[in-house]
């Protein structure tokens, strides 16, 4: 039978089942076409399969996985075929284990490197972002297996994500938080798209008919279904309307008779439900043909090895690297023993294996001496933890000094509060920076730090978070076995000061205001002048690469130009080098940027070999989106094209002229200061206002403010505070961090018994 033959025959109960979960982590089936339940499971690093007890948040135990590079790591390689290659090991391992949608990849943007979640998203920049997760697609979906591109949209803050509201100007979100959903869209069809928790200008983005139909399937062209993140759904009858088909976790028999009443006094029709219907009707008929197939747990762990190898960072290099064979080096660092390779929260992989920096050193062959100088735990260090490392040190050729955040300083649910690493960590590293020793420091976190002592050391790298092979890795660039090619796909600010959206990130309120609008990342920190620690698109190699002979050639009717750029490897060793393509106008009657990147590729040379490569830039590398018009319009006059190697680190640009409008609408603001924000909107600011009433998408907190709230569920709260605080560890943390901010609906997710009670109290 077809989809439609199949849909035809379907009843209204199995239809109304068919748009919720069957469980936490099933699709329904449909019974009188014979289709089975299908799988998914968290991902996006990995496979978090519950094959027992059922949860989303990574509290219980999962089904052995390789856990493969998070995308803060993953895209500091800036290969689309490095994340393909994790997108296929990761599909053939949920094969394997009856999984038919991955949820993943994550591409919000980087709006602040304070969010707590950042570890899951690859960039600041909407082009490197798309096509990154775009290929972890293709890698994916070519074996068959779905993937669930989220989380959309304008959801780039752990704060209150449930009930918050996003408020941002159309430019921006077209031009920067819409951006890397439509290129992964467009570029590699993903069967489905999770929409994110939060309002966008007022609306859920469960209930979005203009995100999730006018924009997703209408304007570019999104052919598989929408599904809610865990407990995003709010009004189910107004979802269906919006294009929204189905709803996680189930079963949901409240909503299902919502749906109901509707289809029965006609406030819904028919046609629309059976729209929802058939798509989830067309994955399942692609779901139950997959063929099973062989895979190797040890080539996944080589793959997730190269990976990592391939992406780690070298922020700093003054002849400390590679290490000397027959060096004598110390260890200092409780991460070294006790690696932190990923993040807290729902995609916290249970790995085959992992391998420490420790045994990676051992097996590389390198001598050395160890101190644990500080707890992995806590970051905490003592006198004597201290002293321990400076004795460790004395007379070593250099100290490798491994460093970073523990889990309970980033997660899912919560974000970071400050941008320091743990006060004892520095307080071992300034002992042995001022003792004189020759320090190699690594950093492993899933964000941007401060680095204070960045000057101080011999040679510093950046590991992110690593996956189960991080300290191979990490031993395969320290010993020079794999030469560094790593570059930042987001900035390193100065200062926590510098961050442009500082002022109105993750406060207590609940209208979250993008006032820094298009200026996001290294767009601000260029536009404003402002000095970086490190910036986008940087990294170090133990060779070195010149880039010469940049020439364009460009139609300026068609706003198309062809680039290409001379490209040499001016060292003794192999390596690889990022060649970054960006465009800027020279002057522009409205505010933009001073240059967007417009395309990238990675190249091998070997020493001494030189290579022209070439690059094609469209219409788009050139565009603003115009809010009057509605479209992304090319502005008349002079652009800038540059090749380089970091956002600050370009040849002289090529000047090529544009037709186009002359008339372009946008605000106009002087450089380095932010526009008129209520000006950027074409009525009032869409705020949600605080009524005073009591809803379904009230949070926890209000809610208890009430006598009869406090009746009703402090005991339960109670009860569960009690629980999470004798759990204490990173995913109990990760729940307290939340919980007040949870709306009532979400409540009766984490508590179904729970469900008449809360519903009474809203009634």
């Amino acid at each position: 039978m077809d989809v439609q033959e199949i849909v035809s025959r379907m009843s209204l109960d199995e239809k109304l089942r068919l748009i919720a979960g069957k469980d936490y982590w099933h699709m329904e089936g449909v019974e009188s076409a014979g289709l089975p339940p299908v799988m998914l499971t968290d991902g996006p690093h990995g496979l978090r399969k519950q094959a027992e007890a059922a949860d989303h948040l990574g509290i219980n135990k999962s089904v052995p996985s390789t856990c493969f590079p998070p995308a803060c790591l993953m895209a500091s390689s800036w290969d689309e075929s490095v994340a393909e290659s994790v997108g296929e090991a990761i599909a053939e391992e949920c094969i394997g284990e009856g999984v038919s949608i991955v949820l993943g990849p994550g591409v919000n943007i980087k709006r602040s490197p304070l969010c707590g979640r950042n570890f899951e998203y690859y960039s600041e920049d909407p082009l490197l972002a798309g096509k990154m997760g775009a290929a972890f697609i293709r890698g994916a979906e070519k074996l068959g297996i779905g993937t669930s591109l989220k989380h959309f949209a304008a959801n780039n803050q752990e704060k209150a994500r449930m009930i918050s509201n996003s408020v941002v100007d159309e430019r921006a979100l077209r031009e920067i938080y819409l951006r890397p959903f439509e290129i992964a869209v467009k570029e590699a069809e993903p069967a489905t798209v999770m929409c994110s928790y939060n309002m966008i200008n007022g609306v859920y983005s469960a209930e979005n008919r203009w995100l999730l139909t006018d924009v997703l399937r209408k304007e570019w062209g999104f052919g598989g279904f929408v599904m809610t993140d865990w407990g995003a759904m709010t009004d189910r009858v107004k979802a269906v309307k919006a294009g929204l088909d189905l709803e996680m976790p189930g079963p949901a028999p409240h909503n299902a008779e919502e749906v109901r009443k509707a289809i029965e006094n006609g406030t819904l029709a028919m046609e629309e439900l059976d729209e929802c219907v058939s798509r989830l009707v067309s994955f399942i008929l692609r779901a139950v043909k997959v063929q099973q197939r062989p895979y190797s747990i040890p080539l996944h762990h080589e793959t997730a090895r190269k990976a990592a190898a391939s992406s780690l960072v070298l922020l700093e290099n003054h002849s400390a690297l590679p290490l000397s064979a027959d060096g004598k080096y110390a260890v200092i660092g409780s991460l070294a023993e006790h690696i932190r390779y990923q993040g807290a929260g729902s995609s916290k992989i249970n790995p085959h294996k992992v391998d420490n920096i420790l045994s990676a050193l051992d097996e590389a062959g390198v001598s050395y001496e160890y101190a644990p100088g500080y707890s992995s735990a806590t970051g905490e260090s003592s006198s004597e933890l201290i002293e321990e490392a400076l004795k460790a040190a004395e007379g070593k050729d250099a100290v490798i000094l491994v460093l970073g955040l523990p889990d309970s300083y980033e997660s899912e649910g919560f974000d970071r509060t400050h941008m320091n690493l743990p006060e004892g960590e520095l307080e071992a590293a300034s002992a042995l920076i001022a003792s004189g020793a020759k320090v190699i420091a690594l950093v492993m976190a899933g964000a941007p730090v401060l680095l204070p002592f960045r000057k101080e050391v011999s040679a510093l790298l950046f590991c992110y978070l690593g996956g189960e092979a991080a300290g191979s890795a990490v031993a395969d660039v320290l010993t020079g076995r794999v030469n560094p090619s790593g570059k930042l796909a987001e900035t390193f600010p100065v200062s926590e000061n510098d961050i442009p959206c500082r002022e109105c990130f993750a406060t207590s309120e609940r209208n979250v205001e993008y006032r820094e609008s298009i200026f996001v990342g290294y767009r601000y920190y260029d536009w404003a002048g402002k000095e970086v620690a490190y910036p986008f698109g940087y990294g170090l190699s133990y060779t070195t690469f010149s880039l010469s002979g940049l020439a364009v050639s460009a139609d300026s009717v068609h706003h198309t130009a062809e680039v290409s750029v001379r490209v040499r490897n001016t060292g003794k060793r192999s390596g690889s080098e990022v060649v970054q393509i960006y465009t800027g106008m020279t002057s522009s009657r409205i505010m933009r940027p001073l240059r967007e990147l417009a395309a990238f590729r990675k190249i091998h040379l070997d020493a001494g070999e030189e290579q022209v490569i070439t690059f094609s830039l469209g219409e788009r590398c050139f565009s603003y989106y115009d809010t009057e018009t509605g479209k992304f319009e090319v502005e008349s006059g002079e652009y800038m094209i540059y090749a380089g190697v970091s956002s600050r680190d370009l040849l002289s640009g090529v000047p090529v002229v544009m037709e186009g409008t002359d008339s372009p609408s946008g605000a106009v603001t002087e450089r380095g200061v932010f526009p008129d924000f209520e000006k950027l909107f074409s009525g009032p600011l869409p705020l949600i206002r605080d009524d005073g009433s009591i809803n379904a998408n009230t949070p926890l907190s209000q809610a208890l403010e009430s006598e009869r709230g406090r009746r009703v569920l402090g005991p339960l709260v109670s009860a569960l505070e009690q629980a999470l605080e004798a759990q204490g560890d990173d995913s109990a943390r990760m729940m307290l961090s939340m919980l007040y901010d949870m709306p009532l609906r979400a409540v009766w997710m984490f508590s179904p018994q729970a469900g008449d009670a809360v519903r009474a109290l809203i009634e």
